[in-house]
């Protein structure tokens, strides 16, 4: 599929801090994608605060930005370079979240700023877990018994409904922070009012336990014209539903 010719320069939202939620794999994809763009003829800024990085070398894109990741700051960088595109999916969760921050408060359009790659919706089905959900069922695919809430009455009430053990996911988080599988009440209610109040948009989802199940992961690269290959497979040792790096 042929690069879209009008994209001139692009903004690349960077890894930052390495650390849960965006490590070092994010460093690694974001040097690709510099790469890619310049490839392609097109004019390169990153905003990343991390000098320790492969991504911040000065021969990776055309201007580099210190700074940290965050909408004061993006919004700054996009009104000084006018770039005609941003990616947003090769920083971790901190680019996603403020990708979906800057869109909200209309930033993009307020400088004519195209989203490349992976789109906000996309970004938006992925993160809150409520769409997620219907996204998967929408797609046939089986997830668990579960239902997304905003407020602690809301997590008592489905707690009760599901009974223990439950698990616990929290939207918009880094590396699923405050995510976990709880066998109580008491650990429930405390992990529920942590949860919506790390979350970006309140919301933590509730979902049966799957405790004790065989979790196998793979990993698939899918491109624009429908190829697809499984580039590696892992029989996860966690407890299943537990991603590893989430807190338990």
């Amino acid at each position: 599929m042929p690069f879209d010719k009008s994209i001139k320069k692009a903004l690349v939202l960077g890894s930052g801090g390495i650390r849960i939620g965006q490590a070092g794999e994010f460093d690694y994809s974001g040097s690709q994608v510099l790469k890619a763009l310049k490839e392609e003829g097109i004019e390169t800024v990153l905003i990343n605060p991390n000098i320790a990085t492969i991504q911040t070398d000065p021969q990776l894109s055309d201007r580099v930005y210190l700074l940290p990741i965050n909408v004061k700051y993006v919004e700054k960088v996009i009104k000084k370079e006018r770039p005609d595109g941003i990616l947003l999916s090769f920083g971790g969760q901190t680019a996603l979240n403020v990708g979906v921050e800057i869109q909200e408060l209309g930033i993009l359009e307020k400088y004519n700023v195209s989203v490349l790659g992976t789109p906000i919706e996309a970004i938006k089905a992925t993160e809150d877990r409520d769409l997620f959900v219907r996204a998967m069922n929408k797609s046939n695919a089986p997830v668990c018994k579960s239902k997304a809430v905003n407020s602690y009455n809301e997590a008592i009430k489905t707690a009760k409904e599901f009974g223990f053990p439950s698990m616990i996911r929290v939207a918009y988080t880094l590396g699923g922070r405050g995510s976990g599988i709880v066998s109580d009440m008491n650990e429930f209610e405390k992990r529920a009012r942590r949860g919506l109040a790390q979350s970006r948009i309140n919301q933590i989802l509730i979902e049966e336990s799957v405790w004790g199940w065989k979790e196998i992961e793979y990993e698939v690269v899918r491109d624009a014209a429908d190829n697809c290959f499984i580039n590696c497979n892992m029989e996860n040792f966690d407890p299943c539903g537990i991603h590893t790096g989430k807190v338990l």
